[in-house]
């Protein structure tokens, strides 16, 4: 599946999805016992019943949803003949939400299927169900005391603080170097078998011949990854560019760039050429900016069959 591979960024997508299977399975159990409730309706209705007639205010706070929101469930409510508005005996100028007759009836025999719920969903998640109902409770508890969008601001403040950080190959990152250039390759073209060499064993192919790889990091996230490779005395090409299409506008790419010319330049490197493909307009726009020129023909002897532009450093 996709979405968990999000992680928490679509923690709210999961959720919902969650949400929206519970009160499809619970409506399904409903019809099936011939209950006359919906199951979007039960909190409303639960809290009713318990705490006898409430405003729209106090349904919002106690269950958890916006005024907004309880306000249109109570207007269906009221259609359904559940609920009923009333004048508050305490204040006048106010109404409040009451059970209906029919509610009181309808709800007074949802016992039996209610206990079914909940062995049910015990009986289908097992230990899961607890956890669930704890995760929930922790998470409902935390974000009272530390509210999320305050959270997620003071992150972003921090971060936009922050700038791209250039270091060398490390064993740890070495899946990073597959995963960037997997990506952009996957997207705009195919997947070689240099490429798949490379990204498969980056220690014998690309460092131990002389050549260098470099990661863009940002606050610890690899965002960018480039090679140097040495082809053969004195001649190197740039090489596996690649940026998180997430963190563009950085300047990771640019930075990437500049590391590798400079350890081309400490090698004392004689001649710096690179292969792209003329779709990659921004790419090529970059290595222009960094003193790279156009050449009038491909390479000869190309490595990659997607490679249309020949460029050499002139620095």
């Amino acid at each position: 599946m996709y979405l968990p591979t999000l992680r928490e960024l679509a923690l709210g997508s999961r959720l919902k999805a969650l949400s929206d299977h519970f009160y499809q399975a619970v409506d399904e159990v409903y019809r099936a016992c011939d209950a006359r409730i919906e199951s979007r309706w039960f909190p409303v209705l639960r809290l009713l019943r318990d705490a006898g007639p409430s405003t729209v205010t106090d349904v919002a706070s106690a269950i958890g949803q916006t005024h907004s929101a309880v306000s249109q469930l109570a207007d269906r409510l009221v259609e359904a003949g559940m609920v009923t508005r009333q004048r508050d005996p305490q204040d006048g100028r106010r109404s409040v939400l009451a059970l209906t007759d029919e509610a009181d009836r309808a709800l007074a025999a949802l016992g039996p299927v209610w206990l079914a719920i909940r062995r049910g969903i015990v009986g289908s998640l097992g230990p899961q169900a607890a956890a669930l109902l704890e995760a929930i409770d922790g998470c409902e508890q935390t974000l009272a005391k530390r509210p999320l969008v305050s959270s997620i601001l003071a992150h972003r403040h921090a971060l936009a603080e922050l700038e791209i950080e250039v270091v060398p190959f490390d064993p740890a990152l070495r899946d990073h170097f597959r995963r960037l250039n997997q990506q952009w390759l996957e997207r705009h073209f195919a997947v070689e078998d240099l490429d798949r060499a490379m990204f498969a064993d980056p220690e014998n192919t690309v460092l131990a011949p002389g050549g260098a790889i470099f990661f863009a990091l940002f606050s610890g996230e690899v965002v960018g990854t480039c090679a140097l490779l040495r082809e053969s005395e004195g001649v190197y090409e740039l090489s596996k560019m690649g940026v998180d299409e997430n963190y563009r506008g950085l300047g990771a790419g640019r930075k990437l760039l500049d590391a590798a010319i400079a350890e081309f330049r400490r090698l004392n490197g004689q001649t710096l050429f690179l292969e792209s493909n003329s779709v990659l307009q921004r790419a090529l726009g970059m290595y222009e900016r960094a003193g790279f020129e156009r050449q009038a023909q491909v390479r000869a002897g190309s490595h990659y069959a997607r490679a249309d532009v020949y460029m050499i450093w002139k620095g």
